[in-house]
């Protein structure tokens, strides 16, 4: 017994010996956990609805305070016309739009059928009926309250006509398409670069490199651009399957697109290089790219579940994703056909951090082994 008891406590030494090992046994199930727990909800919080009719209607200001005092739901701005609702939609400052007729209460009083009409981003198909459904819970229970506070047995009936912007048939590959590109540029820079360059140093093969005459910024250079021009043949191919194959428009610039995924291309790249710094082996750089990238892309970025349903510590943390602003940049370009105006804050973000990683990883990339 012993000898069995020996060989068990050498085992638990040689776990905790490596740091690898204690990282993925530990670690990473806390990781997962937390990144399940919270990222993974379909419900959306402090989503904000501006309102089109008359503020001064009786029946719309009780619905306004309900909407109000929705958990889910946030006011935004009060308009007289619908006519700014389009670029605030673009711009992303509202999630939907509910627009009263004239003489909203009257109609009501009257006893005929009241319309609203609710306006929603559809190029996020599963945020766009989470949020008409809060909407129209808040319209029924009104409808409801008014009907049971009516004597004589009358009834009320307000008509919620949903409209969908941009994706009126609720097709999710508009949705999903422009996450897949983000994640599929993410692995070939980020990944790729990280570990070819870690390989030659394990093999030796880049200290030899690096002694030859040529200035090591451009023996880096030469590292990244083959990756670079994968990843645009990448960014092609996908644009095409998404648009001819899937049917996913582009309704924006594609030139203002390639520009977008040529900057993303760039943070990607910066951040395979940050990864190589900071990695010994093959293993190392694979466990980082798959745990600290692509987990996190793909629960954080929007890809898969809104960042508006995680909680404000994680939506924080989602914001030094690039993937999170390339993904919204590309639906707005694509499906809702926005200029540069629309995207301007995505990408200074986006080409912020895009310097930052290239100019960080390339000063303290290690010229002598």
């Amino acid at each position: 017994m012993k000898e069995i008891f020996a060989f068990i406590r050498k085992e638990f030494k040689h776990i905790f010996r490596d740091r690898r090992t204690t990282l993925i046994v530990l670690i990473m199930p806390i990781v997962q956990i937390v990144l399940f727990g919270f990222a993974i909800s379909t419900d959306v919080h402090n989503a904000v609805v501006d309102i089109v009719g008359d503020a001064s209607d009786p029946a719309v200001q009780r619905i306004i305070q309900r909407i109000d005092s929705n958990e889910y739901l946030e006011v935004g701005n009060i308009y007289a016309s619908p006519a700014a609702i389009d670029d605030r939609l673009r711009k992303g400052k509202i999630s939907a739009a509910v627009c009263f007729e004239q003489n909203f209460d009257s109609n009501l009083a009257a006893g005929s059928t009241a319309v609203v009409r609710i306006i929603a981003d559809g190029a996020d198909p599963n945020t766009a009926q989470t949020v008409t459904s809060y909407i129209k819970g808040v319209i029924q229970s009104e409808q409801a309250e008014i009907t049971t506070a009516m004597t004589g047995g009358g009834s009320v009936s307000m008509r919620p006509n949903v409209q969908l912007m941009y994706n009126p048939a609720m097709n999710s590959a508009y949705n999903f398409v422009p996450g897949v590109m983000g994640l599929v540029l993410m692995l070939i820079c980020s990944m790729m670069t990280a570990v070819s360059i870690v390989r030659e140093k394990e093999q030796g093969t880049l200290e030899l490199v690096l002694v030859s005459p040529v200035k090591p910024f451009w023996i880096i250079l030469s590292k990244i651009v083959p990756y670079m021009v994968l990843s645009i043949v990448n960014f092609v191919t996908t644009l095409l399957l998404a648009h001819f194959v899937m049917g996913v428009p582009v309704n924006g610039s594609l030139a203002l697109l390639s520009l977008v995924s040529l900057v993303f291309v760039g943070s990607s790249l910066g951040l395979g290089l940050l990864v190589s710094v900071i990695s010994a082996t093959q293993q190392t750089a694979m466990l980082i790219c798959g745990m600290g990238l692509t987990m996190p892309t793909m629960m954080l970025s929007g890809l898969i579940f809104p960042c508006e349903s995680m909680p404000m510590w994680l939506q924080v943390f989602s914001d030094i994703i690039p993937a999170k602003w390339f993904i919204i940049m590309v639906k707005k370009i694509m499906i809702q056909g926005a200029g540069f105006t629309s995207i301007v804050k995505e990408f200074c973000v986006l080409l912020g951090m895009m310097v930052a990683l290239l100019w960080f990883s390339i000063k303290k990339f290690k010229t002598r082994l």
